[in-house]
């Protein structure tokens, strides 16, 4: 399977982001000469380098970023570390951890700027684990205050909505969890993950990733309600990414400047800006000032 490049030519955003501003949910690939994909993977990315990412962020204009380890490298995090070394402090990552885990590793990566884990429950991206060996690497890294990124499809969420109430870690739920919006936002689908975010006070919410959820042309306004519910109900738990460089997208590559001019959509005051891009990842991330 053919995957897309990267967009050539994004736009430089009409709206400035505040100073401080977090990318809180990117990736890097490869290159695979360097940084061997992972022989499990389920898909092969075009190749996407730190310094494509540093480029882009600098058009952009973040000043800070979260990069997230994709399940296409699998338990490697040398890509996603070394892109860390070489990010001047501005930098956090998330790793993808295996059942070899120890805690020397998890200092190890701590010193490095990692943060969090990532558990993907994604049938279609990778094979779902039993629950004892999510327990086992929550209990792992909570003693450094790490959290757990959980990525899910909104209808998979009964089925593992019991083991994120137990996690002893705060969780972030990627791509808002997915939720149909042909379905609605009444839907109980999307209802159980504003309950899930209610009852658990330390649960964060990406709201980005529009482009993935839509079923429309850009600037995706079907997903903007999704979001903006998010952002209004729950302002000190909720992050956006650009998922910079989109893996598995087939439809189109967006346009990250354009991703970027569709924050004011979502966030509609200067306030829920500064909670969304600046606050809340400095935040969760230990970004210092």
């Amino acid at each position: 399977m053919s995957f897309l490049p990267v967009h050539p030519n994004p736009k430089k955003p009409d709206f400035i982001l505040p100073a401080k501003a977090c990318d809180a949910h990117c990736h890097v690939f490869g290159p695979a000469d360097q940084f061997p994909y992972a022989p499990e993977r389920k898909y092969t990315p075009v190749d996407a380098p730190k310094e494509q990412l540093f480029a882009l962020h600098k058009h952009l204009g973040f000043e800070r970023s979260v990069l997230v380890q994709a399940s296409c490298h699998g338990t490697d995090n040398s890509a996603m570390i070394d892109m860390l070394e070489h990010g001047e402090g501005r930098y956090r990552g998330v790793a993808v951890v295996g059942e070899e885990l120890t805690r020397e590793e998890v200092q190890r990566m701590h010193e490095a700027g990692v943060r969090g884990i990532r558990f993907n429950f994604v049938k279609r991206l990778v094979d779902v684990k039993p629950a004892a060996f999510y327990h086992k690497m929550a209990e792992l890294i909570a003693p450094f205050g790490w959290h757990i990124i959980v990525y899910f499809e909104s209808q998979e969420l009964p089925d593992i909505a019991s083991l994120l109430m137990d996690l002893p870690t705060p969780i972030a739920i990627d791509h808002m969890g997915r939720p149909d919006v042909d379905k609605g936002m009444e839907h109980p689908d999307f209802e159980r993950i504003c309950e899930l975010v209610a009852q658990r006070p330390d649960t964060w919410v990406k709201v980005g990733c529009l482009e993935r959820i839509t079923r429309q042309e850009p600037p995706y306004l079907d997903v903007i309600p999704f979001a903006r519910h998010f952002v209004e109900t729950f302002p000190d738990q909720v992050l956006w990414g650009t998922d910079w460089p989109h893996p598995n997208m087939k439809s189109h590559m967006p346009d990250d400047g354009a991703l970027v001019d569709s924050i004011p959509l979502i966030a509609p005051t200067a306030e829920l800006q500064q909670k969304l891009l600046v606050d809340n990842p400095a935040r969760l991330y230990e970004f210092e000032d």
